[in-house]
């Protein structure tokens, strides 16, 4: 994404400033964890999302700062409690903030993050910014209940599962990108088309996400990770409706009662990439990447056009 880092250098450099500062304050405790966050952060692509999807709609002006600033305490802060939910210990090979300071801390530095987004747009008057990102919060945590419930049954179709995916994962990149495009330009119509386009590449960005937990290490969580948490995903809810009947049952009867033996869930991978679950989803993914592409070659040819192709791109073909 050499592209798309070059076009919005400048603008990632101003932005990190602005976070920075955002999040400095509180008390001790609070100030060393929210340090600890800002060191642990990644590539920043919801709002290199942000920032491109504002440059082809308009220009990018302060307000664009701004919702980059609010999208990404909004996904910081749905991680810290995603790690609580899952259990998970670490994060991009680090630490999660629950590992270290235990589920108590990791809730209430959660919740002070989702303030900040709050504060951010309310004192500003961002209130349509505040509405887009409200509604991806309300919708992620549809989708994170929606997983827990199916995830009882081991029950999840292909429908329940983009519909999952849809609300937990894409919504967020669609209001990324949906904000962005507001930001530039007040128009509701260019900003839904944008929706549409984050949408489709969050889709894809999440089946990619579930390609990775089948043979990379450098994804921050071990391999075979997802079927240890009993998560249903697009390659293992292909298998098994492709396996013979008795062996879907054994599978299912692993993901229910053995998930953390080693070798009965490699057995499992093994049976997803014997039976085409990886190429199936690759597939999907792919197409939700066109669809999403077609949008986007809707907008007039540009120099932010083509960074935004290219992190598209990026999107499916990184390695963690």
């Amino acid at each position: 994404m050499e592209k798309a880092l070059k076009f919005l250098h400048l603008n990632l450099i101003i932005f990190e400033k602005k976070f920075t500062e955002l999040l400095r304050g509180g008390n001790k405790l609070l100030h060393f964890v929210l340090q600890y966050i800002l060191k642990s952060k990644g590539k920043k692509i919801r709002p290199m999302f942000v920032f491109l999807s504002a440059k082809i709609a308009g220009e990018i002006n302060e307000k664009t700062y701004r919702t980059a600033s609010m999208i990404e305490l909004l996904h910081t802060a749905t991680l810290v409690h995603d790690d609580v939910v899952d259990e998970s210990l670490q994060r991009r090979s680090f630490f999660s903030i629950n590992a270290i300071w235990k589920n108590k801390i990791a809730v209430l530095v959660g919740d002070y993050l989702l303030a900040k987004g709050l504060l951010l747009s309310i004192e500003n008057e961002d209130f349509e910014l505040l509405k887009i990102t409200s509604n991806a919060v309300k919708e992620m945590s549809e989708g994170e209940l929606l997983q827990i419930e199916k995830a009882r049954k081991l029950d999840i179709t292909e429908e329940v599962y983009f519909e999952i995916i849809r609300s937990k994962t894409a919504s967020l990149l669609a209001s990324a990108c949906s904000a962005g495009a507001f930001s530039a330009q007040s128009d509701k119509t260019i900003a839904e088309e944008f929706r549409k386009f984050g949408e489709k590449i969050g889709i894809a960005f999440q089946i990619k996400d579930d390609l990775l937990d089948y043979g990379h290490s450098e994804t921050g969580k071990p391999s075979g990770g997802d079927i240890k948490e009993k998560k249903m995903t697009l390659p293992l809810i292909y298998t098994l409706q492709q396996v013979p009947l008795k062996l879907k049952k054994e599978i299912i009867y692993t993901i229910k009662n053995s998930n953390t033996d080693k070798e009965k869930v490699d057995l499992v991978m093994q049976y997803v990439k014997d039976y085409g679950g990886l190429e199936y989803a690759e597939q999907a993914m792919k197409e939700y990447k066109d669809e999403a592409l077609n949008i986007l070659f809707a907008f007039p040819e540009s120099e932010a056009r083509d960074a935004m192709e290219e992190l598209v791109n990026f999107t499916i073909s990184r390695k963690k």
